[in-house]
Parts: C-alpha cells; sequence; structure tokens
C-alpha cells in the first residue's frame, strides 16, 4: 500500500464505531469479525441444549451450517442450530448483530442504524423487531408497596400499513379533534416506588374500568395501595379489585397528599414521550415493541450489546426485584 494511501486509510478509523474498531482488531489478529456473535450464540444454546421439536437433549453434533454448529435429535431424527425456535432464525449477518444491539441501545433510527451498518433499511427495521420481540417481556412479575398508576395518550398511527382506514399524515400529524378522542391509543403505566415498571397498550380512546381489571390484577399484590389522579375509572376498579386505593385530585392543584403522589410514574411519562419524539410517531401495531425497548433503556437492566443478545436468545439478567 502506498503511503498515501495508507494515510487515508489510517485517517478513517477515527470515525469507526467502538464496535467496528474491536472488529477490525479481531480481522488483524486472524479472527473472523463474526466469531464474538457466534461464540456468545453456541454458548447460551450449550447451557440448555434440548431438540426444539421434542424437547429431548439426547443430541448429538451433525455437521455444521452458515457458521453454527448443526446437531441432529437422536428421539425424532430432527436436526437443528443454536438459533432454532429464537425469534433470530433465518436471519443473516451475523457478524453485524452486536452492532446492531449497540444501534438499538443508543435508541438509533432504522436509517442512522443501516447506513452505521452499510445494510437496507429494511433489514434493520426487521432487525429491530426481532431483536425486541423477546428482549421486551424482561418485565418485573408484580408491584408491591405503593404502586402508581396513570394513563398517556398517543395518536394512532397507521405506518407501514398497506390499507389504511383514514387520510394519511405526515411525520406524526395531528388529532382532527381537540383533546383526546378516539384517534388516540391509551397507554396504562403503573409503577411502584422502586422503579418496577409495568405498561400496556389498552386500545383506543378513554381508559375504562374493564381495562383495569384485565391489567393490574394479575401485576399486583393484594395490599398493594394503589395511587392514582382523580380518573373515576380508578375508583371503581379499587373499589370491585378490593385494592386500597387513594387518588390526588391534579386539576385542583392536589400534587401531594401525604404519601400519596403521582409524581413517580408522570416523570416516566415524560421520559416516555421525549424518548418517542425523534420516531415522529410510531406504528401503533408495534408500540409495545417501543414500549418494551423504552423499559430496557430507562430500566438500565441490559446495558451492553452482549447482553441484548442473550436476551433475545431468551436468557435473561437476574431480577433482583419481582
Amino acid at each position: 500500500m502506498l503511503s498515501a494511501e495508507w494515510t487515508i486509510f489510517i485517517a478513517q478509523f477515527a470515525s469507526l464505531s467502538a464496535r467496528q474498531r474491536q472488529a477490525g482488531i479481531a480481522l488483524l489478529r486472524g479472527n473472523a469479525p463474526q466469531q464474538a456473535a457466534i461464540a456468545l450464540i453456541e454458548d447460551v444454546a450449550r447451557q440448555r441444549l434440548a431438540c426444539p421439536a421434542c424437547h429431548s437433549a439426547h443430541v448429538h453434533r451433525h455437521g455444521h451450517a452458515h457458521g453454527l454448529q448443526r446437531y441432529r435429535c437422536v428421539p425424532c431424527g430432527r436436526t437443528f442450530n443454536a438459533l432454532t425456535g429464537t425469534p433470530l432464525a433465518r436471519l443473516r449477518h451475523k457478524a453485524q448483530w452486536l452492532e446492531y444491539a449497540d444501534c438499538l441501545l443508543d435508541s438509533v433510527s432504522v436509517r442512522r442504524a443501516a447506513s452505521r451498518l452499510g445494510l437496507h433499511r429494511n433489514t434493520t427495521f426487521r432487525w429491530r423487531h426481532r431483536f425486541l420481540s423477546l428482549a421486551k417481556t424482561d418485565r418485573p412479575h408484580c408491584l408491591h408497596g405503593i404502586a402508581e398508576a396513570d394513563e398517556l395518550y398517543v395518536l394512532e398511527s397507521q405506518k407501514g400499513a398497506r390499507t389504511m382506514t383514514r387520510p394519511a399524515r405526515r411525520r406524526g400529524g395531528h388529532a382532527t379533534l381537540r383533546g383526546m378522542s378516539h384517534e388516540h391509543v391509551c397507554i396504562l403505566v403503573a409503577r411502584d416506588r422502586t422503579g418496577q415498571t409495568l405498561d400496556f397498550v389498552t386500545g383506543m380512546g378513554a381508559l375504562t374500568k374493564a381495562q383495569l381489571h384485565r391489567c393490574l390484577p394479575p401485576v399486583m399484590d393484594q395490599d398493594v395501595l394503589l395511587v392514582t389522579d382523580g380518573h373515576a375509572a380508578y375508583a371503581a376498579f379499587a373499589r370491585e379489585a378490593g385494592i386500597s386505593h387513594q387518588a390526588v385530585n391534579l386539576r385542583a392543584g392536589m400534587r401531594v397528599r401525604g404519601a400519596a403522589h403521582v409524581q413517580n410514574v408522570n416523570a416516566y411519562h415524560s421520559r416516555l414521550r421525549q424518548w418517542l419524539r425523534p420516531f415522529h410517531g410510531v406504528a401503533t401495531r408495534y408500540l409495545h415493541h417501543y414500549l418494551g425497548w423504552c423499559w430496557i433503556l430507562d430500566a438500565r437492566r441490559i446495558l451492553s450489546a452482549e447482553t441484548l443478545l442473550k436476551a433475545t436468545l431468551g436468557e435473561f439478567p437476574h431480577l433482583t426485584v419481582t
């Protein structure tokens, strides 16, 4: 390589991401860039190696394909690899999965991630929802002590739909009716004082008592104190469910009533809205994926690309509070 070409080549290193630099170092050492991701995938699979069809652990090695070890189940004869039955099955470009996981942890848009990885935007969009499909389920099982609940509303979006039931909006757009209406999707957020958070997409329009009965009882201790605003549906739900309830009248300026307030859950609402803003309106059918994505970042349960890839394969970090 000529001296001028070498100088240009070295100057480009400043624009590389940390993950790309690590891959470059691994390549210079004679290791294939995808070996880190492959090793991690195989390590996760090895801990619970069993046939995805009949769940038998009686398997033996059966060659390699696409960089992964294949296995054959002795009882049923099916073949499989470490990705069979996971959200990442049949996806390509394994060498770039860890770098894409970094993009998710940085809340990078589909197009920016595609540019960073040198892939088509449709690929990074598909990867986004594959990576989040299982990782978003890593949630607390129950709320304890004082639990705050409140709802927020986002404009319904039919982004990506082949057929639409209304005229298209540009970059999120605005509702045709003033205030909250059937054009908005309701998101119910329940959060206890330890920071454990659960959210539910309840549907279009105002929150109802029936929706509260469907969402909250399975995830709340019976002796929990539910703190909400003055919405009548909460009081009716708590009375019928036998749950202790206190309300603060925010419209009358009552923000704190002893230990009762909803500032914790409202602060989470604020962070959620701010985080959603750069996406210019997310598709309602994928809204639960984005809520799970926000929870991953806000709870700081997943801090590295390796941990996110493991969570996508079903190996979650240990929850200290459930």
